[in-house]
């Protein structure tokens, strides 16, 4: 008989709805981890709002969620047995490995891979998913399980680091202080950064950055005179890139981060020709996971702090209101939980 476990499925805008699903098997190459935690972020929210994200819209009832953490409990047939047991964080971004930008070690850009929680691929709400053993990262001993989501959005502020071309000693901008914004400036203070900046319209989420005592706190309206080697725009709006592209020495570089909706941003990219700005994006991640994994093992930044809302599975619809409301900063689904923690 087929072991069966409960999902959040979403079956169109602002319609998730509480179903049983069947339990995965394994298989070759693969482990099934038993979800523990699962982040929400933007796209998550996007999907539930508006039945889509950016140019992918759901075709099918589909399970949310690629910030996941849990525990191996099986592995496929002829894989090492040695994971089960483990804690650990979900690479969610599936690359075919063949292609030319898999080859070449960017398989962030691959156009044939899959990611779990981007329809019509299920993601981890739900009590179990199947993953390569390749994208499965060891978590830190001692980090707080409802925790161990935020080590995705992590490998997003290393991977956005590192687009930057960013040196220690370089003065860094980040406009955006969500989740992930907190992260970069996080990750780019651990790396040497000579003073970190961040903005956001928000005052609520500009305290949590004074918490995390970055060196400068600013309200988007403040950031006049400001001159900074490396800008990180992680809000996605194109205020925030306008401030970021005027603050950016020239000759320095901007890398977005934050998904930008589509206007006119004729007058931000007149700074990027005058002022030879290079302006970079930035997709998901490659080869971060570990280090990620490090910088939070090491004591070098915080995570745990940045989860400030917890919801158990049957109140998954409770969890996209709150996070879409745009109070607090990490909104988790703790599947381990029965009530609200």
């Amino acid at each position: 008989m087929t072991e069966r476990t409960h999902a959040a499925v979403l079956h169109g805008a602002e319609d998730l709805r509480l179903q049983e699903r069947d339990v995965p098997s394994p298989g070759a190459g693969e482990a099934r981890v038993a979800v523990e935690a699962v982040g929400l972020c933007g796209s998550d929210l996007h999907y539930y709002l508006d039945g889509r994200n950016g140019t992918n819209a759901l075709g099918e009832p589909a399970v949310l969620g690629h910030e996941i953490g849990g525990t191996v409990d099986e592995t496929g047939p002829g894989t090492p047995d040695e994971l089960v047991g483990h804690r650990v964080v979900v690479e969610p971004a599936v690359p075919c490995r063949t292609c030319p930008a898999c080859v070449a070690g960017r398989y962030n850009l691959c156009p044939h891979g899959t990611c779990l929680g981007s329809p019509p691929v299920d993601g981890g709400l739900t009590g179990y998913v199947t993953v390569p053993i390749t994208h499965l990262h060891p978590t830190p001993a001692g980090l707080d399980p409802a925790a161990v989501p935020v080590l995705e959005p992590l490998a997003v502020a290393v991977h956005a680091l590192r687009r930057a071309r960013f040196a220690p000693g370089q003065s860094v901008l980040v406009t955006g202080a969500g989740p992930v914004g907190l992260l970069v400036a996080q990750v780019a203070r651990a790396w040497g950064a000579r003073e970190v900046a961040i903005s956001d319209v928000d005052p609520g989420r500009l305290r949590a950055a004074r918490d995390l005592s970055i060196d400068r706190v600013l309200l988007a309206e403040e950031l006049d005179g400001l001159r900074v080697d490396r800008s990180l725009e992680c809000s996605g709006s194109p205020g925030g890139l306008a401030g970021a592209l005027a603050a950016t020495t020239p000759g320095g570089r901007v890398v977005l981060v934050g998904t930008m909706p589509a206007e006119d941003s004729a007058t931000a990219l007149s700074l990027v020709q005058r002022h030879e700005v290079d302006l970079v994006g930035t997709f998901r991640y490659a080869a971060s996971f570990p280090v990620a994994v490090d910088l939070v093992t090491r004591g070098a930044l915080e995570v745990s702090s940045l989860v400030t809302d917890r919801f158990p599975l049957r109140r998954a619809r409770d969890a996209f209101v709150r996070a879409a409301s745009g109070q607090g900063l990490k909104t988790v689904v703790d599947l381990t939980a029965t009530d609200t923690a």
